[in-house]
């Protein structure tokens, strides 16, 4: 019997309706598969009877990547390392389908990792990734509600989301405390253009690092008071982070890329 490593977040996907639904979700047949922390390899298994074209896995435990190459052989290429380690960019020629039941601790650095350094072509086709459903609700929220912040608004610059569904802690082993949420990323057609990600980073940083706060101090502390920012994009600096929409920031960024420039 495998044992979870607490350290790497492990919890491994247990229940057969939950593995089938994910595999579903779009269409697998011929295409290029990325899993990440495919741990027992109980997803993979399902993933491979959809007769992919080629498949890749990014296990980080030495002992399971082991147990993956003996158990599938030459059906699946084992990459034992940390996804936040490898250049995603650098995987496979064509654009990747990716499943992940990504580790609790470190699925938000993931997400945010990828979405950063994301090009103008996209990696990927779709993300069907599985978080924590508080980190989940984070990713969805809209303006005006208390889960809203750095994290919708950095998930939600190039990508449509979609939630799938919320799962149960008995489809796991072991068994978290918590519920977890399946979530579907597409790439945008259109989006608002920011050359250097690093200022969207900013921006939303400044912003939330007092979310209780109205938007002046932070503002004065990025724009220096700039009236004509205020007047373009009309903002209400009475308001909190929170009021803003996902366009303002986005804009936002693109204005502070300039006054840096």
């Amino acid at each position: 019997m495998i044992k979870a490593k607490k350290s790497l977040g492990q919890n491994f996907l247990i229940d057969n309706n939950i593995l089938n639904k994910i595999i579903d979700i779009t269409d697998i047949k011929n295409k290029t598969i990325l899993e990440i922390g495919p741990g027992t390899g109980n997803l993979t298994s399902q993933i491979l009877k959809k007769k992919p074209k080629k498949f890749i896995v990014i296990e980080k435990d030495n002992v399971l990547a082991n147990n993956l190459k003996i158990n599938f052989k030459d059906q699946i290429i084992v990459i034992n390392n940390d996804i936040l380690k490898i250049d995603e960019n650098t995987l496979a020629e064509d654009n990747l389908i990716v499943f992940g039941n990504l580790p609790y601790n470190i699925s938000t650095e993931i997400l945010s990792k990828w979405i950063i350094n994301l090009k103008d072509t996209f990696w990927f086709d779709c993300l069907i990734l599985m978080f924590q459903k508080e980190v989940a609700d984070r990713i969805l929220a809209n303006f005006n509600t208390s889960n809203y912040g750095r994290l919708s608004i950095i998930s939600n610059w190039k990508l449509n989301i979609k939630k799938i569904c919320d799962i149960n802690p008995n489809s796991f082993f072991p068994r978290p405390k918590i519920e977890s949420t399946l979530l579907f990323f597409s790439p945008k057609k259109n989006y608002i253009k920011i050359k250097d990600p690093k200022y969207l980073e900013i921006i939303t940083r400044i912003f939330f690092n007092q979310r209780r706060k109205m938007l002046k101090k932070p503002y004065n502390q990025l724009f220096n008071g700039n009236q004509k920012i205020i007047n373009k994009l009309k903002i209400n600096l009475n308001l909190r982070p929170q009021n803003l929409n996902l366009d303002t920031y986005y804009k936002l960024a693109c204005e502070y890329e300039k006054l840096r420039n």
